[in-house]
């Protein structure tokens, strides 16, 4: 069951942890420093933006776009994970929320440039995870985007052989993304692109309809 002690206990050493994970090619965090540089050079080239980082955790990515001069709002349900962010962005806004039961009322109105998130989506069952898109798409601004960095994979195929590969290591109670199948979901209600950048990573880029190319 997920709760918010674990995330306490891990925040210090999550960084640490993730950069293993990366350097050697690893489920779950294999691809993470590409997936997360493209994400910063997506949103940079159109600084100053407005940002929302939905479970910000430690502030790895945000931090270094809020030192760029955009401004950054962060939610987390862990309270050592937001200590750790505000050490690096102190001016940024943070507000203690889980997720899992949509956007903290405060920011039920408020328009976005981008709405991103990184490893935290996969513990959305893939009809949460449905659901809580299309309702973050009254969150976008009219050129905005949502982009959601996880683990994930372009078929259940690629799902199934990675999880043989993980054995043990695979973690059951995590939902991950299959874009072909999420994709048919979402395409009537906005325009969906997926970029793959290892064999568990990717990218899930999400913008109200017919604005990708304007």
């Amino acid at each position: 069951m997920l709760n918010s002690y674990g995330f306490d206990m891990w925040a210090k050493d999550y960084d640490k942890a993730v950069d293993v994970a990366d350097e050697n090619n690893a489920y779950p965090f294999a691809g993470y420093k590409k997936l997360m540089n493209a994400i910063y050079g997506t949103v940079l080239d159109r600084k100053p933006a407005r940002v929302l980082d939905i479970g910000i955790g430690t502030g790895f990515l945000a931090s270094k776009l809020y030192e760029q001069g955009n401004y950054i709002t962060g939610i987390d349900f862990s309270d050592e994970m937001l200590n750790e962010s505000k050490l690096k962005m102190p001016n940024a806004k943070f507000i203690r929320h889980d997720f899992r039961n949509g956007l903290p009322n405060e920011l039920r109105d408020t328009k976005f440039d981008f709405i991103i998130s990184t490893y935290a989506f996969h513990h959305l069952a893939d009809s949460e995870k449905v659901g809580f898109l299309v309702s973050l798409l009254n969150n976008l601004n009219d050129d905005g985007r949502i982009i959601v960095g996880d683990v994930s994979f372009n078929t259940r195929e690629e799902s199934e052989e990675c999880r043989k590969l993980s054995g043990d290591a695979w973690d059951k109670d995590e939902y991950y993304f299959v874009f072909d199948e999420l994709e048919d979901s979402l395409k009537e209600k906005c325009e969906v692109k997926y970029h793959q950048f290892s064999h568990c990573s990717g990218i899930l880029e999400i913008s109200l309809l017919n604005k990708f190319n304007k």
